[in-house]
């Protein structure tokens, strides 16, 4: 049940605190005063949409608090979405700033408007003027009767397979548009597939041949410039006979033989003789390098032929570089494989539908006979609400078919037609609040208001309307927002909305308070004695 509302800056509203009872909940005021202002805080606090509009003068944000008893259902969510109770309230706010942007609470830790949302869902139900127009929509008609029949959970389970089976048909239908592509293409791939295959194609390949064209580009010169550093190492210049190396070998053994004398000349001999070594070395390379060097034309013919058909390869095939090329040849090779597995796939996914179409039709049929078995009660009592709100001859039907529920209706007993159309207003009323009753009691909903839900309607009537209202007040709170007297003599708690000087206020009336306002409520802006007389029989007749 809803505990307590407190509002601060929101719209007309400077700062509002109130407390509720139990029971039923009676609130009134003029025409203008700021009811649906009210209402409009409580919807906020609930997780309606905010605007900047709704920030009052008196700050730069408009703040909506409002505390709801605990019970397992609410506990359950709480404790999923890691919200710590008060006790065994909770506290729900809303915060709106002037740019429209808003922030929510649930017992002082913030949480999103969808959280917020399904929070209070499971906390009150507020039945507004409009909500007759929801006999219209699909959803509400499919969840009153399955409230009813019991089959809420099989309508979700339905729903899932129905959803379960178009993601498989969607899975399906696409894998059928790549096999399509893939087997009109699959020639295609293969012939350049296998050109990349025939041309047996090696990473790091194109820079060794690219190292081994300039080498046999270059023979000839490399050859006598090797050649020519050979002979320069073999004979020192203008000594004929004497090479480097046996120059220096003599020189290292000059300076061992005076090295008993000088003896950092043995160092020196010895640092002579390691360059002897690593000359000698060096030539031998560089007469390796000269014996392995070969001026082949047809060599370099057959490396720059190789080199044309992987520049050739690269070009047709879009590729920067070797590496690229491979790696389309992978993928190439992926396509042409995919082609011929993707029956196999098809079958599989082929298989899938069919079971997945099989546990929906299944679920369908179950649901459709449940919901086919309780129609008939369903709509026996809301006739029988109806007739006890002063439609006597009503006739109401419900039409069950595979995927939706109608609802029928006459007044007069003849042929139902759809109730949006055979209704009038005070029609619609009646049947929103025969639903409502018999909803609020399947749900177990702790609250649930009611906006003027006696709209179109007065006298006996409204007073079965209003006793209807009451009897559901024994069972859960209900705040009913009214302008008719009969009604509002049932409460066990009144509030009254009213607005001065362009501030909309709310009180709650002590006993003499009542009966001055159902007074006004039944005789209009002047009080009578015999209004007054007139609201304390109808206040009588509720204690």
């Amino acid at each position: 049940m809803l505990r307590s509302l407190s509002v601060s800056n929101y719209i007309l509203i400077g700062s509002l605190d109130l407390e509720f009872p139990e029971g039923l909940v009676i609130i009134s005021g003029e025409t203008g005063a700021g009811k649906s202002i009210l209402l409009g805080a409580l919807s906020l606090v609930l997780g309606s949409k905010a605007d900047s509009g709704m920030v009052g003068p008196h700050g730069e944000n408009c703040v909506v608090e409002a505390s709801f008893s605990i019970d397992a259902a609410l506990r359950k969510v709480m404790e999923e979405k890691d919200i710590p109770p008060d006790g065994d309230s909770l506290l729900l706010r809303r915060v709106v700033s002037k740019s429209g942007r808003s922030r929510c609470f649930a017992g002082d830790e913030p949480v999103s408007v969808a959280d917020l949302q399904e929070i209070a869902s499971l906390l009150i139900d507020i039945h507004s003027q409009h909500q007759t127009l929801r006999l219209q929509d699909a959803r509400f008609r499919t969840e009153a009767l399955d409230l009813y029949a019991g089959t809420v959970e099989l309508r979700e389970k339905t729903e899932a397979a129905a959803s379960a089976l178009s993601s498989a048909r969607r899975e399906l239908g696409e894998l059928r548009e790549r096999k399509a592509l893939a087997l009109r293409d699959k020639e295609y791939n293969f012939s350049r597939w296998q050109r990349l295959e025939e041309a047996r194609l090696v990473s790091g390949e194109l820079e060794d041949l690219e190292a081994r064209q300039k080498s046999l580009a270059h023979a000839e010169e490399i050859k006598e410039r090797l050649q020519e550093a050979v002979a320069l190492l073999s004979q020192m210049p203008g000594q004929a006979g004497h090479d480097v190396l046996t120059s220096i070998k003599e020189a290292v053994r000059t300076l061992e033989k005076i090295s008993a004398f000088i003896p950092s000349l043995e160092e020196l001999a010895g640092r002579l003789e390691s360059a002897r070594v690593e000359i000698e070395d060096i030539e031998a390379e560089i007469e390796s390098l000269d014996s392995r060097t070969e001026a082949s034309p047809e060599a370099l013919e057959q490396v720059e032929e190789r080199l044309s058909t992987l520049y050739g390869l690269m070009h047709n095939y879009g590729a920067a570089s070797l590496e690229e090329l491979l790696a389309e040849k992978d993928r190439l090779k992926a396509l042409v494989d995919s082609a011929e597995t993707i029956e196999d796939d098809e079958a599989a996914l082929e298989k899938k539908v069919k079971e997945a179409s099989d546990a929906f039709e299944a679920l369908k049929a179950q649901l459709f006979k449940k919901r086919s078995a309780a129609a008939g009660p369903f709509s026996s009592a809301i006739e029988e609400k109806l007739r006890f709100l002063d439609l006597e001859n009503a006739k109401f039907e419900v039409k069950v078919g595979e995927s939706a529920v109608d609802f029928l209706f006459s007044s007069t007993g003849r042929a139902p037609q759809d109730v949006a159309k055979a209704a009038s207003g005070g029609e619609l009323s009646r049947i929103m609040l025969s639903l409502k009753a018999m909803m609020a009691a399947l749900t177990h909903m702790p609250a649930l208001v009611f906006d003027e839900i006696d709209t179109g309607v007065s006298g006996s009537t409204a007073d079965k309307m209003g006793s209807m209202v009451c009897s559901m007040g024994e069972n859960m709170q209900v705040f009913a927002i009214t302008h008719l007297p009969q009604v509002a003599a049932k409460g066990s708690a009144h509030y009254l909305v009213s607005k001065a000087q362009g501030v909309t206020s709310v009180r709650k009336l002590d006993a003499e308070g009542r009966v001055q306002e159902i007074a006004r409520m039944l005789s209009g802006s002047t009080v009578t004695p015999e209004a007054i007389a007139n609201a304390k029989s109808l206040l009588r007749q509720w204690q």
